[in-house]
């Protein structure tokens, strides 16, 4: 049996033209990636932007297939493509939400945590990482899913207002919040219930690698036990 992997030539492409579409989907990825602070990409962007040329159905997915892994091998980015199984709420507009949401990726990088934040952190932007952490860290806690008035307790005990929309670092916080969704550290999901709709928050592809590492854990272990310790000595 033949296992070769599939190549340009079987598309009548020559390996340089289809090395310029994979560079020229890199590059848009990269591009729109910082440009969209990091919300997903449609896969029907990419694919137009492929077959804009090249008329081939089955191309794209070979094209995908050589950026992601250029993305790894040269950019260390992961390109995961989202996944919104996780949610027990099977409602229908839940699921045609999921099924588009599916055909669409995100970037994330593979370098370690301290080098990251040693080199390419922007140091302006600290506001929004410590609001991301402290978010995360709250849903983590509450076993990666809580209800928004639960989330909004919590925020609301380190002087964070869903009413607020003037904050001196985030403008209006619930919008903030709302970026964490658009940028899948978080994703929402509505449950019908006794006391009627109930809107929760989980963690997403982003929350979920960032909850993962090591280092997350240690910092949210060093503050649960300052909170137990503040709490013993009052």
């Amino acid at each position: 049996m033949d296992t070769a992997e599939p190549n340009f030539s079987q598309f009548g492409i020559s390996e340089e033209e289809g090395e310029k579409l994979v560079a020229e989907v890199i590059r848009y990825i990269l591009f729109k990636t910082h440009q969209n602070s990091g919300c997903p990409i449609k896969r029907d962007e990419l694919t137009q932007l492929i077959t804009k040329n090249y008329h081939n159905r089955s191309l794209p997915a070979l094209v995908l297939s050589k950026a992601t892994s250029k993305l790894s091998t040269v950019f260390g980015y992961d390109m995961k493509e989202l996944q919104r199984a996780r949610p027990s709420s099977t409602n229908q507009a839940r699921s045609s939400q999921s099924s588009a949401d599916s055909k669409s990726y995100i970037i994330t990088s593979q370098l370690d945590s301290g080098v990251y934040r040693k080199h390419v952190d922007d140091p302006r932007k600290s506001h929004l990482t410590g609001l991301t952490f402290v978010v995360l860290g709250i849903v983590n806690l509450a076993g990666g899913k809580i209800t928004e008035e639960s989330l909004w307790h919590h925020l609301a005990r380190l002087g964070l207002s869903q009413d607020d929309e003037k904050n001196t670092e985030f403008g209006s916080t619930k919008q903030a919040l709302e970026t964490l969704v658009q940028q899948r550290y978080l994703q929402k999901d509505k449950s019908n219930g006794p006391e009627g709709l109930t809107l929760y928050y989980e963690l997403a592809e982003r929350g979920l690698q960032a909850t993962a590492s090591s280092s997350f854990k240690e910092s949210i272990t060093q503050m649960v036990m300052s909170e137990a310790t503040t709490i013993e000595l009052d």
